[in-house]
C-alpha cells in the first residue's frame, strides 16, 4: 500500500475550503467550529485562519495551544469515497499586519469589513505535527518534524 506524502495531501486539501477547528475548552471539554482556510491552500503543514481577538477560540488557544483540524471532501462523481484528513498541531496567534496581508483574500471582507485594518483582527497559525488520512482505499499518517522558531 502506497503512502501519501505531504505534497499528495496538499493537492487534496486545495479542494477543501472549510474544516472544523477543535480547541481545548477546559474541564475536559473540546470545542469545535467551522473555519475557512481563506483560500490559503499551498499546504506545507501550516494552516491559517482569521478571527476576532475577543472570540472564545482565541481565549482557548491562549490557554492551551494544542488543536486539531478535520477536513472532509465529498465522494467523487465516480463513487470513490472522499478523503478525510485529521491534523494535530499547535496554534499560535499572529498580530502582524504584514502577515495579515500575506494571507488575506478579498472574500474575507464578508466577515472582516475593514480588511486587515479591522479592529480586533488576529490570525491563527496552526502548525501540524501529524496528519492522518483516510480515503476509502488507503489510510496513513504523515508526521512532521518541526524545528523550534
Amino acid at each position: 500500500m502506497a503512502s501519501m506524502s505531504l505534497e499528495d495531501l496538499s493537492s487534496h486539501l486545495k479542494k477543501i475550503d472549510f474544516c472544523m477547528l477543535s480547541t481545548n475548552a477546559g474541564s475536559g471539554r473540546i470545542s469545535s467550529r467551522p473555519m475557512s482556510n481563506n483560500g490559503d491552500v499551498e499546504y506545507d503543514g501550516d494552516t491559517w485562519f482569521f478571527s476576532y481577538e475577543d472570540s472564545r477560540k482565541i481565549t482557548e488557544i491562549d490557554a492551551i495551544d494544542t488543536v486539531s483540524l478535520t477536513f472532509t471532501a465529498p465522494p467523487s462523481l465516480l463513487g470513490k469515497p472522499g478523503i478525510f484528513v485529521a491534523v494535530q498541531g499547535a496554534a499560535s496567534l499572529v498580530r502582524d499586519k504584514a502577515t495579515f496581508q500575506d494571507h488575506w483574500v478579498p472574500d474575507l471582507e464578508r466577515w472582516f469589513p475593514e480588511g486587515i485594518e479591522t479592529a480586533g483582527l488576529v490570525l491563527i497559525k496552526v502548525s501540524a505535527s501529524s496528519i492522518r488520512y483516510w480515503d476509502g482505499e488507503e489510510n496513513g499518517e504523515v508526521t512532521l518534524s518541526r524545528s523550534a522558531s
